[in-house]
């Protein structure tokens, strides 16, 4: 049979057309999700990538905003303000948490930062000279180091978002161009074949049907023969009797006359 291999090996039944029904059904269903899932996650990673383009543009004004100040700091201050950060600094004051976002179904990771309260290793900085330069310059790292964060968790999120895309439209393509019309294929093939099985089924019951017409035929004409025949029979056996009476005497005694007796 043409097209054999862009169906289902089954055996066709009305059990398998069941069965085939229902996982076309499920695959139509399955479509339909995946689809509305992927265009949710695609609207996603649109506004995500408006999102990183804003993202890059901050941090390019901020780094170089953070770069000047820098350069006042090491004008006012003089010598190795580095160095001099290094030795002071004995914990982090500026800290990130990761938490997770849910975007149809997908898990975002999100990175959040913060800054611990009462941490400040930086009092005695600038006491000499360039105080308000170092103040400027750390507050413009704090901002430009939250720019970078919020990067960090936008491309993150773009990555996995790109992947999750692919995946999920792989299967589209599958469902839609591979397992739907297989399914639709094995259906025709299940219903031509129920269908064929059918006109046989209809065909074998008008021979027997006719076949049974024409013995009840014969047994009714041999029935009718052999009444016929019977009824002959006793027509016959009827007219024998009546004949014999026919060839007889009427009176016995007046047939023959008997001579005279004398005493």
């Amino acid at each position: 049979m043409s097209g054999a291999a862009d169906r289902e090996a089954v055996f066709p039944t009305r059990q398998s057309l069941g069965i085939m029904k229902a996982k076309l059904k499920g695959a139509e269903t399955g479509h339909s999700l995946l689809k509305r899932k992927s265009e949710a996650l695609t609207k996603t990673l649109r506004e995500i990538t408006r999102r990183i383009d804003e993202a890059k543009r901050k941090m390019g004004r901020v780094m170089q905003i953070a770069s000047l100040s820098l350069a006042e700091v090491t004008y006012a201050v003089g010598g190795n303000i580095g160095y001099q950060i290094q030795e002071s600094a004995k914990s982090a004051r500026f800290r990130i948490r990761a938490k997770q976002e849910n975007v149809s179904g997908v898990l975002l990771p999100a990175f959040e930062s913060y800054q611990t309260e009462g941490n400040n290793d930086f009092a005695m900085t600038g006491l000499g000279k360039g105080g308000q330069q170092v103040q400027r310059c750390r507050e413009t790292y704090a901002r430009a180091v939250e720019a970078l964060v919020e990067l960090a968790s936008l491309q993150t999120a773009f990555v996995i978002l790109d992947e999750v895309i692919k995946v999920v439209n792989r299967r589209v393509n599958a469902i839609e161009h591979v397992i739907i019309p297989r399914t639709e294929n094995t259906i025709k093939y299940i219903n031509s074949e129920l269908d064929e099985l059918d006109r046989e089924e209809f065909y074998r019951l008008k021979k027997v049907a006719g076949k049974k017409q024409r013995d009840t035929a014969e047994q009714d004409a041999e029935m009718k023969a052999r009444k016929e025949a019977q009824a002959a029979a006793a027509d016959e056996q009827n007219q024998a009797p009546n004949a014999a009476a026919d060839d007889a005497p009427a009176d016995l005694l007046a047939a023959e006359e008997d001579e005279d007796v004398i005493f």
